[in-house]
């Protein structure tokens, strides 16, 4: 007989696989897709309208080309990561970062962009 705090907890824990399943596949995607600069861009927060169009013309007008992109919802939750080629980007890692921010106060969103060459030195060590 199962309890509902341990109903809670399977559910959740659940969610956290799922997340680390596409972790690991933009990590895949980072190490083994090379040539070009490039990042990996997650998106978290709860699901509405509008999300995806905001981060992706974001991307296009720094020119940023989206590789590869895997997204779901679990129940409310809106989750994504996205591969982008960084190489015919026109603005700079910071203004890219604060063009996401203004996205995410306005969808109450977590957006975060980390370079590949910082994916490879954390598995360096």
């Amino acid at each position: 007989m199962s309890t509902e705090g341990e109903s809670v907890t399977a559910k959740l824990s659940g969610k956290r696989t799922m997340v680390m399943m596409f972790i690991k596949r933009a990590f895949w995607l980072v190490f083994y897709l090379g040539g070009t600069m490039k990042a990996v861009v997650t998106i978290i927060g709860e699901d509405k309208v509008g999300i995806i169009s905001a981060v992706s013309n974001i991307l296009s007008n720094c020119n940023c080309n989206i590789l590869d992109i895997n997204q779901t919802v679990m129940r409310e939750y809106f989750t994504m990561i996205m591969l982008v080629d960084l190489e015919k980007m026109t603005m700079s890692m910071t203004e890219l970062q604060n063009e996401f921010s203004v996205v995410e106060e306005e969808m109450k969103l977590s957006i975060r962009v980390q370079r590949e060459d910082i994916f490879k030195k954390m598995h360096e060590v």
